[in-house]
């Protein structure tokens, strides 16, 4: 499986575009971003129709699948990638490896929306997104590429201006 040169500027920017496997070696990244196709079919999106599937990658090799799941009070929906994380978080997780997300978009390759990146964050900068298409190609990103000059739990720590009253 090797790089794609359709999009030079996103090689600087430290993406890589990856073919979907062929034949009988599937490796870890295609069979993670499989899993999120997959997960997408359960989405609950009544009022959008888009689909979203996630699947998250733990460093002992577990797998948690997530979808989106709309509500008709429209801010109250979840995203795949933060259901997914939940899910984790839920049985013990705190770190993870990847995540792959899945969507029915032919042309362009999903993309998490601000509070999914900003969700990621929490758990790491330094691992890794698979941005997928229904044919199993895919971006591959990192956390800190996707969300630069991030804030995060290690902000909270730092020195900060005490202020005389509240």
């Amino acid at each position: 499986m090797g790089d794609l040169d359709v999009m030079p500027q996103a090689k600087a920017q430290g993406v890589r575009i990856a073919c979907p496997a062929r034949g009988p070696q599937v490796g870890v990244k295609e069979g993670l971003v499989a899993r999120s196709l997959e997960a997408r079919q359960f989405a609950y999106c009544p009022y959008s129709s888009f689909r979203v599937g996630a699947a998250l990658l733990t460093p002992d090799g577990s797998v948690f699948t997530g979808c989106n799941v709309e509500n008709s009070c429209h801010n109250l929906g979840v995203c795949a990638e933060r259901n997914a994380i939940s899910k984790a978080v839920s049985e013990g997780y705190r770190s993870f490896k990847a995540i792959a997300i899945a969507s029915d978009l032919q042309d362009q390759f999903i993309s998490p929306c601000g509070g999914c990146r900003q969700f990621m964050r929490e758990f790491g900068t330094d691992w890794e997104v698979y941005m997928s298409k229904p044919d199993g190609s895919y971006l591959e990103m990192r956390v800190r590429d996707l969300l630069p000059l991030s804030f995060g739990p290690e902000d909270l720590k730092m020195k900060k201006e005490t202020p005389k009253e509240f």
